[in-house]
Formats: structure tokens, C-alpha cells, sequence
């Protein structure tokens, strides 16, 4: 059987040896001090020596783990500028408030975090103090994605600075009444101070990834010099067991996005107990991105340590650091002396001999105190190695007790991520720790005093002036003034209403034709961000590579496969194409990075981001949510849409939902158009909305849902009727009459409106001419292009009603005077069309594609789903049959005739 911690053989074992004698000699070096030094001093050798193999650039694997020490040691570390004994001050008075606010709110029940801030309490405030760059500062200032359970600590800074008031800090996760502060980043709710949403956990860090990746294509497309800014993650260990906290890590290494930081507070615990009970999360993670390439740094220990590890002259306390699980470190934290004596010290006799040299405080110190990420020499140097180094991305791991200073209580139980509140007796003695000037007369009928030495205060002057010498103040976020994008010229959409004649066009194909025109526009042109994840081929976008470009920090160093061809694969350093690879997360990333350009860095940027439509908000919705969160703006396009579209690919690919999923986004607008120029006349109405001249009252912070399709088929002409814009972009219109079609019914025929979305409308055409030259029917087709949008506006006539104002929703407006039933259908389940049932007035049924989709052929999809031409027949005698407007027979005879 083969030993699994045998060495491997590897590449190097294939090659000649040209000096055995040499090799032997080395290796019974090795020999000689694994038997006179022992196996821990051998592996200790090896490990330096390939840590200088590493600094010389020669070409060996790198260590993946180092010990579970600091990277700086403290003699190497840099002396920090500032007064620390003033920010330790402020940082007192930070921790105080962020707590005093959360207990203060309990009386409320709306919750609140404790633990986090107070073991991160340093990790921010050395950044504030001396790293965040400001919204003044060169180029954009830095984007801080804050750890979302956190915010009470930044709330209490802002308080601390002036820009909140105690009023704001009472109304913490109460907001309904208009001066309250969200319980996370929420810049939708906040939108002065908050930048970027992270509390969804994991999406943090993967758009922390794309946002410095997408500063660095804004500069090298020459939008933006953004070189200065640095994109600082801030993370719980635990946040890092999701998969996106982790899905981007080689983008950033291979990209060498060195103006990224990762800073992950390993306080080893997570909501309900240990992050790692049984191992050790920090040196997962370091072995995590130190194979993803990421240069990364351990913060672990403060200074009381140092004595320890001088007194370790065998490495006897390094080993037993490393070999101590996560969860018996928490449990030392909670222990005297005594405990720690004997179950660290007491399993090995160096360090049984060692902790006679220290005394009982001194192990305390060390255990319950001293962790590297609450002292601001031990952060700062960490930093400051983090933005001087060049090439790749930095995460530091920083170890901190969650609870610290909060009492023992607090410090590392299990339970304290829910603990919500201190007790008067634990201000008290949380008090006499940090040493605030805070009496007990102050704690008036048991209420917690908010703390504040004053606006002219040495502390609020100090903190003012630092963040003055940053750029201003941090986290801040600020819309700057910018001139609406000049509309693109009239002819790129005109161009699709006089319709394709005989030529089949899919309506994906129509989009990808549109965008073709607008990027070349002189004026906004540049400004489109064409994002796609693969499968640009499958959306016929392989015609943009040669002119656009695909983005890739270092061009294009190869000769691709197709460069005689007309359309090859073109990489670009200044490319405008981000083409992603297999990864919608990433892309939907990417998405939100460019949508909100026009905030985090001054630049209107119009992003639209084209998927398979059922990989997208099935996949991502959450990411869209974030989006919505984030303010941003800019096209999604689900193509290939529909549930019968895609012939063979079946169940997993065929999407009969996504604009259900899509009307649960408030800032969403979801289009499911039919024809080339509806599509023309959605896109233009966005670019109006989101990037020119908002209508009074129009929110602009929206973004747009597109189903397109994949089925070739002629396009008509818009017809020439008043109403029809207005009709597209507010959702309904009709599309023609059987008169107007040319099927003149016989004289009191009954009648029959039918309204049909996306692909569907063909079906919905087909039957019409069915029923007139059939059935004696005559009905009138309408394109739904927002069943999602009617609704909306129907819920706002809804409560202006009873705020008792009268206003008619548009789609009954729509469809009033409209002779017989309505018969709605669509490629999607039915509850998309149904959304507008209760608002029709007229006898309203639908059809649509409920259920799992499977592979077929389009019109057995569409017969298996009865939503086929002849089917929507079958349904429109039924409807007309219940109200006696055709003999009962017609049904069964139409079933019969049409084999359903």
C-alpha cells in the first residue's frame, strides 16, 4: 500500500542526473541533521531553503503553508506614524458606541452584532487612520467592501466624526421612519455613505475580484486613470466557506491585480461554534491562496508573544502552534493559567520547562490579549506590505478574539454572535478597560450613554485631519455630476421598424445587430461594456472580437488559430469585450463593477451582460439583488429564452421562469419582447432612462431584464398606428385586428383577444388565422412586452386609490372597450401573464409552459406544453364557448380535428 505522506515523485525525477555524487552528498546532509538535530530542525532547513529557492527566482514549487507565526517579525516591522495613543482612543471610543448602539436598539427587538466589530475593531481603524483613500484623493479614492456585521463600528466612527448624530445611531435597523440607519451596507437605503452591499456573504469578495479588475480595464481602455485606487475586502474566516468568497482567486492572481487586498479576520468562529473545530482555518486559507498565487500574510500574534518565541530555541512552540486545533485555541481563551499550563504546555517537556519561566499573567496576556489583529503596530505592517507589494494580490489573515474587550461574557463563546446586549455591570467594567471618561451618573434609568469627548476634541481633530490627509472621509459614496449621455443617433433603432421582409431573424440577433450600431457611436460608443460568459458564438457576437476587442491585461502574445479569418479572436489590452469564460457569477460581477461606475468612479459606463437566460437569474438572482442594492444600471439579456426555444437541450437549459424570478427584483424592469423593433425601442427608452433625460419622477437607479430568442423568423414592420412606443415600453399594445389582418369575420362573428409575449406572438398569429378561417372567430392580437411592468403599474394605481387619488392602471386602460374574453399566453409558466389577471376586466384565461422542460423539437414542445397555435385555439373556443358565444361542440370537434 502506498504511504500517503511518502514525497511524490515529480517533473524533476524525469530528468538525467549529471552529478549522482553531488545529489548523494546534499541528500546525506539532510541526513546527518535529521539524526543529530532531530526531523523538526531537518524540515526546518528544507523549508528556508525553498523559501530562498522562492527569492531567487528559481523555479520550485512554493511552500503552500508556513508555520503559524507572524510573516513580519517584529523586528522587521515598520514603526507605524501617527499618535497610537490617540487612535487607541478614538478606537475606544468606537468600540463603546458600536456596542451602546446595538444594546440600546435590543429594547427594540431588531437585533444588532456585537462580536464582529469588537475583534475588528483595529483592522478598520489602522486603514482609516493611514491606508483608505478618500473620494479627493487621486483618481477615485479606494473601495472598501466592509464585513456587513461590522457596521455598527463604522456607524459609531461616522458618529464620532460629525457625520451622524446620536438620533441616527437610536434609529440603528429602524428606518421606516426616514432618519433610521440600515442594519448592513445597504447604499440603496444609504446611499451617502455606503458603497458596495457585502452582507450576502461570499459575494463580497468575488465582487471586490471584478471591481479591481474592472479599475484596471478602465484604465487601460484610457476611460480613467483609477491606477491610485485600491480595493480593500474585508471578511470573516467563516464568510470564506462560501464558494464565490473563493471563485475568482486566480482571475485576481493571473491578472495581477495587485491593487486588491483581502483582509480575513480569523477570529476562528462563525455563527454557530468553530469556522475549523478540528483544524486550523488559517492555515487552509494561506494554502488556499498561496496555490491560487495570491502573496499572503499572517498576522497572528501581538507583542507579548515575542518573549515566547525567544525562549523556543527547538521550535518545540512553533510545532505545538501549529498542531493545537482551532477550537482548543477558543477554549484557551476562556481558561486561567492553571488549564493552559497544563493542556498546552503540559503535552511536550520543552514547553513543560518553558512555562516555568513564565508566570501566570504572562500566559494570560498571551492567550486571552494577544492576537495580532488588535494592535495597530501588527496591522499597520501588514498593510503597508500589502500595498508595496507588486505583482499579485494580497490577503492577510489577521487572528483576533470575536467579543474582545466586550468582557468574558463575550470573548469567544459560542453563542456571542447572537448576543445582542451587555448589561449596565459589563458598560461598566467594559468602561474601566478602555478607559473613558464615562461616569456612572451618566447610565440614567439604566440606559447606556452614547460617548463622545466633543467636536473639538484632540480625538475628533486627530481623526478628521488623518482622513483630510486621505482624501475625505471613508466609506463614502458620491454620485458625481455628470451631463447625460447625448442620445445615440435615431437611425440605429429606426432601422428595425421597417422589418426584415422575407429574411428570418431571431430577435438575439436583431440585439446583437443594435449593439453593432450603437458602439459606434462617437459620443457613447465607448462607453458600452459588452460582457458575455463563453458563449459568444451561440449569440452570433463573434463579429465584435476583431473590432472591439477582448480584454486581456496583457494583450494578445500569441497568433490565434483563426487569423485569416474575418472574424478571429482578438485579445486587447485596450479591448472592450469581457468575455469571461465559464463563470456567471464572475460575469454578473463584472456587471455590477460597470453598472455603477457612474458612483465609484465619476464614469457612465453602460454594461449589458448577455447569458443563456436560464443561467442567469436562476443562478445569480442573488447577485442581481446586490445589483439592485448597488444602484446599478445597464442591460441584462437573457437569450435563447423560452421553455420550447432551445430544440434538444431539455430540462436543464430550458428556462420557463426567469421573469418570475426577475418581477421579485424592485429594480428590475422586465421586457419579454416579440420583435426586432421592440427590442430597438426598449433599448432606446433605457438609454433615455438610465443614462439621458429621466422623466420627472423616474427613478434612474433601474436596470433592464431582456428575453431574447433564438428562433429565425420574419420580422414585421412596427405598425403605423398612434400608440405603439408608448405600448412597448409601458407593456401591452395591439398588434393588429383580424380586420387589419386581413380576415374579415362574417357579421356578428364572436370575438376574441389574444395577447402574446416574446416568441409566443407567432403562435398567437398562427391561431388567429385558425380560428377566422376555421372557426368563424375573430380575434385580436396584442404584444405583451412587460406582463412584469402592466403589473407594477397596476399596484401603483392600486395605492393611489387609497391614498385617493383616481388613476386607471394602464393595461385596463389598454384594454378597454375590447370586445370578449382575454386569452394570454406565453413561452413561461403561467403565472408570468397572470400577474395582470386581476386588473383585466374582461373574462381572462392564460396559457403557458408549467413544469420541467424536456428535449424535443420546438412544435412537440410546444404541443406537450399546449401552448401551440392549435392548442391556443382549442383554449380561445373554450373561453367563448362558456359564454355561449359558439355551440359547446366546437371544443371537443376542434380537439378532435387537431389531434389534441
Amino acid at each position: 500500500m502506498t504511504d500517503p505522506n511518502a514525497i511524490q515523485p515529480s517533473a524533476l525525477d524525469q530528468l538525467p542526473d549529471r552529478d549522482p555524487e553531488e545529489t548523494a552528498e546534499w541528500q546525506a546532509s539532510l541526513d546527518a541533521v535529521a539524526k543529530a538535530a532531530g526531523p523538526h530542525r531537518a524540515a526546518y532547513l528544507m523549508r528556508r531553503t525553498l523559501e530562498r529557492a522562492e527569492g531567487t527566482g528559481i523555479a520550485l514549487p512554493k511552500l503552500l503553508e508556513t508555520d503559524y507565526v507572524n510573516t513580519i517579525p517584529t523586528p522587521a516591522e515598520p514603526s507605524a506614524p501617527g499618535d497610537e495613543a490617540m487612535e487607541a482612543r478614538i478606537t475606544a471610543w468606537n468600540r463603546w458606541n458600536a456596542a451602546a448602539m446595538v444594546t440600546r436598539g435590543s429594547k427594540y427587538g431588531v437585533g444588532g452584532h456585537i462580536a464582529t466589530f469588537a475583534s475588528a475593531a483595529w483592522l478598520y481603524e489602522t486603514g482609516f487612520n493611514h491606508f483608505f483613500k478618500g473620494k479627493e484623493a487621486d483618481g477615485s479614492g479606494d473601495q472598501l467592501y466592509i464585513q456587513g456585521h461590522a457596521s455598527p463600528g463604522i456607524y459609531a466612527r461616522a458618529f464620532l466624526d460629525g457625520r451622524l448624530n446620536e438620533q441616527q445611531l437610536d434609529n440603528f435597523r429602524r428606518e421606516s421612519g426616514g432618519d433610521g440607519l440600515p442594519s448592513y451596507p445597504h447604499p440603496r437605503r444609504l446611499p451617502w455613505l455606503w458603497e458596495f452591499p457585502t452582507v450576502s456573504m461570499g459575494l463580497g469578495p468575488l465582487s471586490a475580484i471584478y471591481q479591481a479588475r474592472f479599475n484596471r480595464y478602465l484604465t487601460n481602455r484610457g476611460i480613467k486613470d483609477v491606477s491610485a485606487s485600491h480595493v480593500w475586502a474585508f471578511l470573516g474566516d467563516g464568510e470564506m466557506d462560501e464558494p464565490e468568497s473563493t471563485a475568482a482567486l486566480a482571475l485576481a492572481s493571473r491578472e495581477g491585480l495587485d491593487n486588491l487586498t483581502f483582509v480575513i479576520n480569523c477570529n476562528l468562529q462563525r455563527l454557530d461554534g468553530p469556522v475549523r473545530a478540528n483544524f486550523k482555518i488559517v492555515q487552509e486559507l494561506e494554502a488556499q491562496f498561496r496555490g491560487a498565487g495570491w502573496n499572503v500574510v499572517k498576522t497572528l500574534w501581538g507583542t507579548a508573544w515575542d518573549e515566547l518565541f525567544q525562549l523556543d530555541t527547538t521550535g518545540a512552540l512553533v510545532r505545538r502552534l501549529r498542531e493545537v486545533p482551532d477550537a482548543q485555541v477558543q477554549t484557551y481563551q476562556t481558561r486561567d493559567a492553571a488549564y493552559i499550563r497544563q493542556d498546552f504546555f503540559g503535552k511536550d517537556p520543552e514547553l513543560a520547562e518553558m512555562a516555568k519561566l513564565l508566570s501566570d499573567d504572562k500566559i494570560l496576556e498571551c492567550f486571552h490579549l494577544s492576537r495580532g489583529g488588535h494592535e495597530a503596530r501588527k496591522v499597520y505592517a501588514a498593510y503597508k506590505a500589502a500595498v508595496e507589494f507588486k505583482g499579485a494580490p494580497t490577503v492577510i489573515l489577521a487572528q483576533t478574539v470575536k467579543g474582545h474587550t466586550l468582557g468574558e461574557g463575550f470573548a469567544s463563546k459560542n453563542a456571542n454572535h447572537q448576543m445582542k446586549k451587555l448589561t449596565v455591570d459589563e458598560f461598566k467594567t467594559m468602561r474601566d478597560l478602555l478607559e473613558l471618561p464615562i461616569s456612572d451618573a451618566q447610565f440614567v434609568d439604566g440606559v447606556v450613554p452614547y460617548g463622545h469627548p466633543g467636536a473639538d476634541s484632540p480625538e475628533v481633530r486627530y481623526l478628521q485631519e488623518r482622513r483630510a490627509a486621505l482624501g475625505g472621509p471613508a466609506p463614502a459614496r458620491r454620485v458625481h455630476p455628470v451631463a447625460p449621455l447625448p442620445a445615440p443617433s435615431e437611425k440605429a433603432f429606426a432601422s428595425f421598424d421597417k422589418g426584415s421582409g422575407s429574411q428570418n431573424v431571431a430577435t438575439t440577433m436583431a440585439f446583437v445587430r443594435l449593439i453593432k450600431d450603437l458602439v459606434r457611436d462617437k459620443e457613447s460608443g465607448k462607453r458600452w461594456v459588452p460582457i458575455v460568459p463563453d458563449e459568444a458564438r451561440t449569440f452570433g457576437m463573434e463579429s465584435l472580437f476583431p473590432s472591439l476587442g477582448i480584454y486581456s491585461p496583457k494583450g494578445q502574445t500569441y497568433e490565434p488559430v483563426d487569423r485569416d479569418q474575418l472574424m478571429y479572436y482578438k485579445e486587447a489590452q485596450n479591448g472592450q469585450i469581457l468575455n469571461e469564460g465559464i463563470t456567471e457569477a464572475g460575469s454578473m460581477a463584472d456587471f455590477i463593477a460597470a453598472s455603477t461606475a457612474y458612483s465609484t468612479h465619476g464614469e457612465t459606463m453602460i454594461p449589458f451582460y448577455i447569458f443563456y437566460s436560464m443561467f442567469g437569474w436562476q443562478r445569480t438572482a442573488d447577485q442581481m439583488w446586490q445589483l439592485g442594492d448597488q444602484l446599478g444600471r445597464g442591460f441584462l439579456v437573457g437569450a435563447t429564452a423560452g421553455r420550447t426555444t432551445l430544440t434538444g437541450e431539455g430540462l436543464q437549459h430550458a428556462d420557463g421562469h426567469s421573469p418570475v424570478i426577475a418581477a421579485t427584483n424592485p429594480a428590475a424592469l422586465t421586457y419579454d419582447p416579440a420583435f426586432a423593433y421592440e427590442v430597438a425601442a426598449i433599448v432606446k427608452d433605457g438609454l433615455r432612462r438610465m443614462y439621458g433625460e429621466a422623466a420627472p419622477g423616474e427613478d434612474q437607479n433601474v436596470f433592464y431584464y431582456l428575453t431574447v430568442y433564438n428562433e429565425p423568423l420574419p420580422q414585421p414592420a412596427k405598425p403605423a398606428v398612434d400608440g405603439v412606443d408608448e405600448g412597448i415600453v409601458k407593456g401591452l399594445y395591439r398588434f393588429n385586428t383580424a380586420e387589419s389582418a386581413g380576415l374579415t369575420p362574417v357579421a356578428n362573428a364572436p370575438r376574441i383577444q389574444l395577447l402574446g409575449s416574446g416568441t409566443a406572438i407567432h403562435w398567437t398569429l398562427k391561431a388567429q388565422r385558425l380560428l377566422a378561417e376555421e372557426w368563424g372567430v375573430a380575434a385580436d392580437v396584442w404584444s405583451a412586452t412587460s406582463w412584469t411592468e402592466l403589473r407594477r403599474d397596476a399596484l401603483e394605481a392600486d395605492a393611489a386609490l387609497l391614498r385617493g387619488e383616481e388613476r386607471m392602471p394602464f393595461v385596463r386602460q389598454a384594454l378597454q372597450g375590447a370586445e370578449g374574453p382575454v386569452l394570454a399566453v406565453s413561452d413561461y409558466m403561467r403565472q408570468v401573464p397572470d400577474q395582470i389577471a386581476q386588473w383585466v376586466e374582461q373574462d381572462y384565461s392564460s396559457l403557458g409552459a408549467d413544469g420541467f422542460g424536456l428535449s424535443d423539437t420546438r412544435e412537440a414542445a410546444r404541443r406537450h406544453f399546449g401552448v401551440d397555435a392549435e392548442s391556443i385555439v382549442v383554449a380561445a373556443l373554450a373561453q367563448l364557448a362558456k359564454r355561449g358565444e359558439v355551440k359547446a361542440t366546437a371544443v371537443k370537434e376542434a380537439r378532435e380535428k387537431y389531434g389534441l
